[in-house]
């Protein structure tokens, strides 16, 4: 177990050898860590260490009743409840289980909030932790070695990538999630929306937002949607 980990941005390092495409489309997945995956459940199932039918219930779960739009209540209810915002900073785990999201993977998470002098990128270096009952199952991107390497060496040049662009006088800090300590971004709420109500305000809030790869959506251009 290693403890919080934030990096700050004047790392650098090689990170152009391992660089992907500008371009790179971020939700495509990549071929071999799926052809792994689906080889290691072959294996187990032929083994009978798992039986498929429990496994397609797992993923409908994380897939379709479990997923970012419960991470998007909760920033919605942060950023229109201070008393709940303090809550979430100090135990994140307790104040979305008042909500009612609790459970596997669940039992620890941080919350870090984005700030007009820090932005908070989350990563996990050694494999894909992440707060699944707030965002469900991780994106192919979470799991790819490029952004678990380069989210580390090269934060502000991952950021980019997705579009984000961080001034130079704002610090970037990388948090490494671990099995036991999973952290979840509580996104800056965009200018243009007082006055909205938490359904509205949880529409512009994105699963990259959460993760810090992206800002929360801009009111005045987006339709709103946590599963990007």
């Amino acid at each position: 177990m290693t403890s919080p980990s934030p990096d700050d941005d004047t790392r650098s390092g090689p990170g152009d050898a391992n660089a992907h495409a500008h371009h790179h489309d971020h939700t495509d997945p990549p071929p071999d860590p799926e052809l792994r995956v689906k080889a290691l459940e072959t294996l187990l199932t032929r083994k009978g260490l798992v039986d498929p039918q429990t496994l397609d219930v797992l993923i409908d779960t994380y897939e379709h009743r479990v997923g970012p739009r419960n991470g998007a209540r909760v920033v919605a209810r942060a950023w229109t409840d201070p008393a709940f915002r303090d809550r979430l900073l100090a135990d994140a785990s307790a104040a979305a289980a008042e909500m009612g999201f609790s459970g596997r993977g669940g039992e620890h998470i941080t919350a870090v909030a984005n700030t007009p002098s820090v932005h908070n990128l989350v990563v996990c270096t050694l494999c894909s932790c992440y707060p699944w009952p707030l965002l469900g199952l991780p994106p192919v991107w979470y799991k790819s070695p490029a952004y678990r390497a380069r989210a580390v060496i090269d934060p502000r040049g991952v950021l980019a990538e997705f579009g984000t662009d961080i001034p130079a006088d704002v610090a970037v800090q990388v948090w490494d999630s671990t099995s036991e300590m999973r952290y979840f971004v509580l996104p800056e709420r965009p200018a243009g929306t007082d006055g909205w109500d938490e359904e509205r305000l949880a529409a512009i809030v994105t699963r990259n937002a959460m993760v810090g790869a992206e800002r929360a959506l801009d009111p005045a251009t987006s339709s709103g949607g946590a599963g990007s």
